[in-house]
């Protein structure tokens, strides 16, 4: 019989967070996380997310042997932005058993429900802020920076569960040694620029919280009326922000200015991935630090980094139609080579947006990777 626990001690915890091990130690492609951070990311005290959000964490138990867990989360800030009453699941893994699957989305939805709740969602981890959604293709892949990765079984036991599919999040690989970009997104990308009223530049890391306090004021604007999106408070923005000032490349964020007011930008950061997988045991001490910044900043970069991923773009709204969006993308085309990134994963773009897939595959952006967010009404 599986028995479901909560996490509560120093102990629990970290069996929760090293549990990924057991699940993922024969698998070439899965890149261990940073303990370090997944114990930062679910510290209540430390990520502000908490500040509007509560959550259910499980560990699920076959006799004395861990063989799952999963996390409930309430979001208050997403119910009350979108008038939903939805409780997410999140940080799921594992054995391949509907036992097990089934008692933990099973207590997952009880406690949700028991609070209100009437729809479930995920997985998110802990929000669509976050990493969010399940692999369904593309598992010979390694997983870019900041995106999920899991066993292909995990789709069938979510579905068996009585999870059904909300939306499908695309993403593209973009290769500048293999691709032939569409002559005709070259030509308006000149005519912009050309014209005067569309210039790009990249980040004043000298200016780094002023830009930062910018960005997220486009972000907020642009991002409004998206599938998902839930406004980020300064502290979150400014919290994830120090988070990505340790590996983010200045040359690949860019900042579009309109007849000098900003208007958009486009976030890509090193695929730091390739850099963290060879630090298997998820340990920055002793030893695991030095690698990483030996590989990441140092002489190994150019043996481990030539990706990056493109997380975000954001157009002010009064600007999307000026063909923008497309441009910062050929914007990459050329500053990522330059910079040491030939191929680039522009990744998650919604299903449904039309313009932008479009506009990815006239770049000759080859999709390499769908994953799922799940729904299930209670």
């Amino acid at each position: 019989m599986i028995k479901i626990k909560r996490v509560e001690t120093k102990s629990d915890w970290n069996a929760f967070v090293d549990f990924p091990w057991e699940i993922y130690k024969n698998d070439p492609h899965w890149v261990p996380p940073l303990k370090i951070a997944m114990h930062d990311l679910l510290n209540v005290d430390k990520n502000p997310f908490f500040k509007h959000a509560y959550m259910h964490p499980l560990l699920a138990y076959d006799g004395d042997k861990l063989v799952g867990r999963a996390v409930g989360v309430i979001d208050d800030a997403h119910n009350k932005f979108h008038g939903e009453q939805t409780v997410f699941f999140g940080f799921f893994e594992a054995i391949d058993s509907q036992a097990v699957t089934d008692a933990l989305l099973g207590e997952i939805a009880k406690w949700g429900k028991g609070r209100g709740m009437t729809v479930m969602r995920g997985p998110a981890n802990p929000s669509t802020n976050h990493e969010c959604g399940l692999l369904v293709e593309g598992f010979e892949d390694t997983p870019a920076v900041m995106t999920t990765y899991n066993p292909p079984y995990y789709g069938k036991l979510l579905e068996k569960w009585g999870l059904t599919k909300s939306k499908d999040l695309l993403s593209y690989i973009i290769d500048s040694r293999k691709s032939k970009f569409s002559d005709r997104l070259l030509a308006q990308a000149e005519k912009l620029k050309q014209g005067g009223a569309v210039t790009f530049r990249t980040v004043r890391m000298n200016e780094f919280d002023k830009e930062v306090d910018m960005i997220l004021d486009i972000y907020n604007d642009a991002w409004e009326k998206n599938w998902g999106f839930v406004p980020m408070t300064n502290e979150e923005f400014r919290h994830m922000a120090k988070d990505m000032k340790m590996i983010l490349d200045p040359n690949l964020l860019l900042i579009a200015e309109v007849r000098g007011e900003p208007a958009a930008f486009a976030l890509a950061l090193p695929d730091v991935n390739q850099a963290i997988k060879t630090i298997p045991s998820g340990k920055l001490l002793p030893f695991g630090l030095i690698k990483l910044l030996w590989n990441l900043k140092g002489p190994g970069k150019k043996k481990h980094l030539n990706r990056c991923r493109i997380i975000t773009l954001g157009i002010k709204k009064k600007y999307q139609q000026l063909g923008v969006g497309p441009i910062l993308y050929l914007e990459y085309l050329k500053r990522g080579p330059a910079a040491g990134y030939p191929a680039g994963e522009a990744s998650w773009i919604l299903e449904d947006n039309v313009p932008m897939n479009r506009a990815l595959e006239h770049m000759a952006g080859q999709r390499s990777k769908v994953h799922r967010i799940y729904d299930k009404t209670l």
